[in-house]
This record gives C-alpha cells, structure tokens and sequence, in this order.
C-alpha cells in the first residue's frame, strides 16, 4: 500500500467514509493529503475540546457557508464519533440562530441520516 493509499485509509476509518475529492486531491498533489491529514487530525483527536465537539462545530461552520456535501460529510463524521440525535439537534437550533434559514436548509440531506436514529 502506499503512503498515498494509507493516508486515505486511516482518515476514511476515522471519518467512516472517505471524501472522493480527497482521493482526487491527492492524485493530483500528493502533499495535499500531508497538510489535509494534519488539520484533519486536530478536529478528530481529543484535546481541550473532545473530538466530536469539533466536528459538531465544523457542521456548524460548513451549514453557515451552506455547502451540502460539506454538511453531509460532517454528519456522517459526528455520527461516526458519537454524536446524539440530541447533540445534533442541539448544533442546528445553534446553526438557525447563527446563520439562519438558508444554513438550516443546507443540512437537509444531512439530517436524514438521523431518521434511522
């Protein structure tokens, strides 16, 4: 396997998926993934702050610039790292309050994946 190859395995394990436009970044400048993996590491590694606060503050963030897939890929990373259909809901009256409507909206494909909750 190569470094390459390991790199997105071990974030795809932490996330429970692996975003395609990493594999596609990565092809195209493997160094990417070097700096993508150490910002990605923060966000999923407990510090101060526990690693699924983070995530439910990156929803927030990517909800706030309305980015569908950015909400979806967050979602699925929050549930993958213990995230409570209370939590969730918890980060999206934040969400509403914060940003309004329009950033609610952007996580309507997001939030269906609590339906099975």
């Amino acid at each position: 396997m190569t470094e390459h190859e390991e790199i997105l395995e071990s974030m795809g394990e932490k996330m429970g998926f692996t975003p395609q436009v990493l594999e596609t970044l990565g092809d195209l400048d493997p160094e990417f993934l070097h700096k993508y993996r150490r910002c990605d590491h923060k966000i999923l590694t407990d510090g101060a702050l526990p690693s699924k606060v983070k995530i439910l503050m990156a929803l927030a963030v990517v909800a706030s610039k309305q980015c569908e897939s950015c909400t979806v890929a967050q979602m699925k990373s929050a549930l993958k790292n213990g995230a409570t259909k209370e939590e969730i809901m918890e980060t999206m009256e934040v969400i509403f309050i914060t940003s309004g409507a329009p950033a609610v909206a952007a996580c309507r494909n997001a939030l269906k994946m609590l339906k099975d909750m």
